[in-house]
């Protein structure tokens, strides 16, 4: 492991492309701090403050609290994400969308460009609804300066801007830094309430209301499911494909096994993402509702803390991994695509029969990854509000930050790899050259 970390400082290239990652994000952070101009952010702030636990309070942490003053990234990059996952929704849907995803890198640079399209426009109207719910008081009295057209269009122009500058940012991280541009981002925003959290705790624990003991059995906790969630990312279920012999020209090509690899969370975070915003939108409607009937609903069968709340989240989280699935893995194209390389699973006649093996396989590894998400979702809410431990992040932020933490260090290390072949590679020439 040190050597490693000494590595990574002997490498120039992967040097410079860690040092370019951390300016971009200290560039991001600059940015959460400059308000948008016409506003009161003193009130803007004492409003967020209790609006822990509802949608408003999940962008907030999604934008690394930039929300909770009104920053000019206030949207964070959440609308760019939006954009991204309708548009691979309507790839299922629209014929035209599905055809330029199987194009290749032409097919995947229009789809961005129309997923950049999509974030300006998903960005005017939110940033429109949010000034108008600044001048109507929602954020709180006084809020706005001088309300009227002029200050709507200079927050849909400053926070939609905001939410593009972002956007190049992850793209620069993406092409010129290391790891997902995007991820990144998102990886920044949730863990810059660290600080505050282990202040929080450390004040309970100067007033006696956290024990020594209790902290040493929290943090060995979370190091335990930190631990749990490394392991299930990284595990696959591997299907065996024996590849037949083949003549190419007048060479021989041998047969061989290779692996075709199905993660036990293929859908990532995104159905976690997609339960916690439509559970959230009951309670953010509670928050501006007059009505005593509405509140009492909410109260008593969608709050966080319920059991009837719990049986929904899970539900829609077991939904939505075997939705995105579904889009993600088509066993059909991965058969078919089998049949044309020559290759078969071992047992199974090509063709129709291996269509139906991977989707059966992937249905029960699809079912393991979604009761691990459940669980890793659900028990820190449950021992937040029935153990009463003051847990800093739901599971949301937890898989969202140990996946990109995983996905970063293997980037890190194919650039280790590549550059000891390359050093092999020169090696080689070098006594060959010796040699003649």
């Amino acid at each position: 492991m040190i050597g490693g970390v000494q590595n990574i400082g002997r490498i120039k290239e992967l040097r410079d492309r860690i040092l370019f990652t951390f300016a971009m994000l200290a560039v991001y952070r600059l940015g959460a701090f400059v308000v948008t101009p016409g506003i009161n952010p003193d009130i803007v702030k004492s409003f967020f403050e209790q609006m822990q636990g509802t949608m408003l309070g999940m962008m907030s942490m999604f934008t690394g609290g930039a929300m909770e003053q009104l920053s000019i990234f206030s949207l964070g990059i959440m609308p760019y994400i939006s954009a991204s996952i309708i548009l691979q929704l309507l790839t299922v849907v629209i014929p035209k969308l599905e055809q330029l995803k199987k194009e290749g890198e032409q097919g995947r640079k229009k789809i961005n460009q129309y997923t950049r399209y999509s974030t300006v426009g998903l960005s005017l109207f939110q940033s429109f609804l949010i000034a108008v719910a600044l001048e109507n008081g929602q954020f709180g009295q006084g809020a706005v300066l001088e309300p009227g057209w002029g200050f709507r269009l200079m927050c849909m122009i400053t926070l939609t801007t905001g939410t593009s500058f972002i956007m190049w940012l992850g793209e620069q991280i993406t092409e010129r830094g290391i790891g997902n541009g995007i991820s990144m981002i998102i990886f920044t925003s949730i863990i810059i309430a660290i600080p505050g959290g282990l202040v929080q705790l450390y004040q309970l624990v100067q007033t006696d209301e956290f024990s020594l003991l209790q902290v040493l059995f929290l943090a060995g906790f979370i190091i335990a499911v930190i631990g749990f969630v490394v392991v299930v990312e990284r595990g696959q279920r591997r299907i065996p494909i024996q590849h037949a012999r083949r003549v190419v020209g007048r060479r021989v090509m041998q047969g061989g096994m290779s692996y075709f690899p199905l993660r036990v969370n293929t859908a990532g975070v995104i159905p976690a993402i997609f339960a916690s915003s439509l559970l959230m939108f009951p309670l953010t409607i509670r928050q501006f509702s007059d009505s005593p009937a509405v509140q009492l609903f909410i109260d008593q069968y969608l709050d966080p803390g319920s059991i009837v709340y719990q049986f929904f989240y899970i539900g829609l989280i077991i939904f939505f991994c075997y939705f995105y699935t579904a889009i993600m893995i088509d066993p059909v194209d991965v058969a078919e695509n089998i049949k044309k390389s020559g290759a078969y699973i071992p047992g199974i006649r090509p063709g129709k029969r291996t269509a139906e093996y991977i989707d059966r396989v992937l249905t029960r590894i699809t079912l393991v990854g979604a009761m691990y998400m459940s669980a890793i979702c659900v028990l820190p809410t449950l021992l937040a509000v029935r153990v009463g431990i003051p847990f800093f992040f739901g599971g949301t932020a937890l898989l969202i930050v140990v996946g990109v933490g995983l996905d970063t260090i293997s980037q890190i290390e194919a650039h280790l790899v590549s550059r000891q072949y390359e050093g092999f590679a020169q090696g080689t020439r070098i006594r060959g050259r010796l040699g003649r």
